[in-house]
């Protein structure tokens, strides 16, 4: 694992038909690896104004610093249960009932792609 000042940049593609198909990406350098946990700032603005430096109002902002940890880094530290556990909690079904779906979801894409 690298030991680096390297800061992992979230970006976005610019068109809505692009490969990531909207879910925001990291271009991760070769020498370092993906982040465990990513953290952002969640940034609000109060309605209230305070003078900045030339005395025009500018709003408040109230920012609330959040952590999200890597699925996959989870799933291989914790049992399955305690991970089924972590992903009802997040609003996810349990990973088998997740693999089941996805697997019927996979079959049917295939099928109406070979039907074309």
């Amino acid at each position: 694992m690298s030991v680096s000042n390297w800061i992992p940049e979230i970006m976005y593609e610019e068109t809505d038909d692009g490969i990531s198909s909207n879910i925001p990406f990291i271009m991760v350098p070769k020498n370092e690896v993906m982040p465990k946990v990513v953290f952002i700032f969640e940034s609000r603005e109060t309605g209230e104004f305070e003078p900045n430096e030339e005395g025009d109002p500018v709003p408040i902002m109230e920012m609330d610093l959040h952590q999200y940890a890597d699925m996959d880094t989870l799933k291989k530290g914790l049992d399955s249960e305690s991970y089924d556990v972590v992903r009802k909690v997040l609003g996810l079904q349990p990973l088998q009932q997740a693999v089941i779906k996805g697997k019927k979801i996979t079959n049917n894409i295939r099928k109406n792609l070979s039907s074309n």
